[in-house]
């Protein structure tokens, strides 16, 4: 088998294999490769390793600390003092790619059980230690943003990141073992399923110089589409179509707001998980997002547990900077454990207005936004009820229908809608929900109100005129959700490639 690898990568088999090209031995070698994180549970018996991976720091002409990403724990590699060419031990610097080759034994020194005696190092990417911006040193976050096609090498967003695929997991596992079919809903869409227009343009005409109707608008009937098409802000409408006929299904894909707001809890481009339900109503929409959010802290709770103790660590020393009123009353790990040990609060927008107008922080003036049934609750609003009030997370109902979308279902009392949001600790509302308006005559009558042309909506309105059924779905904000389980204060630092105004570089 090694032979015929060997010769299936030289072109002339009677060459001498020193002229450039691997031999099957070290063919066989790359391939086994042991992660640092499977390393480091071994017990050091003197067994040889290959490992490959980063170099983090390299001390004394001795001592590497070396990275795979598998773990934010380094491996140390013994370099023996004379056994090296002095050539090859200058190109050892931070950030440089090595492969090694040694012998697993106990480690003597503090700080660590084991560590690899090298025989070989072979260097597979240097790094100029003159121009590499990543340097033993402490970074900060908005540094670190400038340079997001490095940053994974830190410490901090290797951890973001395992724990960001944890909860991706999780998210699959969870619905598939409830049955729930995963559907993937297009990005491009002619529709706005949240009706506030602020979306982000597809098309394939000139940009100096459209196709005009006589009138001076563009003729989107020499478009690609042949209609005004934009890149999408919900899977939920073309959601509620399949459920129709699958009765449970999610989806979780990319989604996009051309929304002009340069804030902390804001991204132009972000994942959504939207499920939804036939023959749910309310009460069963808010039990089923209570117990998916348990579920996925859980999951990454019991799966990232090294990741997450040390975002808690970078956490507290954070917060230990600010000022004592500005600190969390609980740390990462003690604030996802009592979101899992304890019921969501459940009230109602009516209910919740009443405790704002009624609190301590509405009557000493300190809400920049103004209080009043009808409004539209702010983060400081949702994040008083969460933080200061309840202590816990919250699920607010039955908001007034004038500020919720035209497919939310009208109450009897004509002034709310069978709405959801499920408040978070630390960011506001993490999950918008509610029960879809089945009945025809209904939704035709608040789209109209909305001003939503109705006869391009038929294909929507079709799941209402044949077999229509009491439905309902919800949306999580990915990015959001795993901003609560790192405990990161900016939604940038929680994406590989933030988009946001003014900025789409990588």
């Amino acid at each position: 088998m090694e032979e015929f690898i060997f010769a299936a990568l030289c072109p002339n088999p009677q060459q001498d294999w020193r002229a450039g090209y691997p031999t099957s031995i070290e063919l066989y070698m790359f391939n086994k490769r042991v992660k640092i994180k499977d390393v480091l549970s071994q017990e050091p018996r003197g067994q040889e390793l290959t490992v490959m991976g980063w170099v983090r720091t390299f001390r004394n002409n001795q001592f590497i600390a070396l990275n795979d990403g598998s773990t934010n724990s380094n491996l140390q590699v013994i370099v023996e003092l004379g056994s090296f060419d002095e050539s090859l031990l200058k190109r050892i610097s931070t950030g440089a790619s090595l492969k090694i080759t040694g012998n697993l034994v106990a480690s003597p020194g503090k700080g660590q059980a084991l560590e690899l005696k090298a025989n070989t190092v072979e260097i597979m990417g240097d790094a100029d230690p003159e121009k590499y911006p990543l340097q033993p040193k402490e970074h900060s976050l908005e540094f670190l943003r400038e340079i997001a096609h490095l940053r994974f090498r830190t410490n901090t967003f290797g951890s973001i990141f395992r724990v960001r695929h944890a909860l991706a997991f999780a998210i699959h596992k969870f619905f598939n073992n409830k049955g729930f079919v995963y559907l993937n809903t297009p990005i491009i869409t002619a529709n706005d399923a949240e009706g506030a227009g602020e979306m982000f343009k597809v098309t394939t005409l000139s940009f100096e110089k459209p196709p005009r109707n006589e009138d001076g608008s563009v003729n989107y009937r020499e478009d690609f589409f042949g209609k005004a098409t934009n890149l999408t802000v919900s899977g939920q409408l073309e959601g509620e179509l399949a459920a129709m006929a699958l009765a449970e299904i999610y989806t979780f894909g990319p989604t996009f707001r051309a929304e002009n707001s340069n804030t902390t809890r804001h991204l132009a481009e972000f994942w959504m998980i939207e499920p939804e339900m036939a023959f749910y109503d309310l009460e069963d929409n808010m039990n089923l997002a209570e117990e998916f959010i348990k579920y996925i802290i859980r999951h990454a709770l019991e799966n990232t547990r090294e990741d997450l103790d040390f975002l808690a660590q970078r956490l507290h020393k954070e917060e230990a900077r600010l000022p004592q009123d500005q600190r969390s009353e609980m740390g990462l790990i003690e604030k996802l454990s009592f979101v899992l040990n304890n019921d969501f609060e459940r009230i109602t927008y009516t209910e919740a207005i009443d405790i704002l107008l009624n609190s301590p922080a509405y009557k000493k003036k300190k809400f920049y936004y103004e209080v009043k049934w009808g409004i539209d609750m702010q983060s400081e609003h949702e994040r008083y009820l969460v933080e200061k009030h309840f202590k816990k997370p919250v699920i607010v109902t039955n908001y007034p229908a004038s500020i919720k979308a035209f497919y939310m279902r009208r109450n009897d009392d004509g002034k709310t809608v069978a709405a959801m949001d499920i408040l978070a600790p630390g960011i506001g509302e993490i999950v918008g929900g509610s029960q879809r308006e089945e009945r025809l005559d209904k939704l035709e009558e608040r789209m109209k109100e909305m001003h939503i042309p109705v006869q391009d909506m038929w294909w929507y309105l079709d799941t209402r005129r044949f077999g229509t059924v009491p439905h309902a779905g919800f949306g999580l904000g990915f990015e959001r959700m795993v901003q609560f389980v790192t405990g990161m204060t900016n939604i940038r630092d929680v994406i590989a490639f933030p988009r946001t105004p003014r900025n789409a570089e990588f």
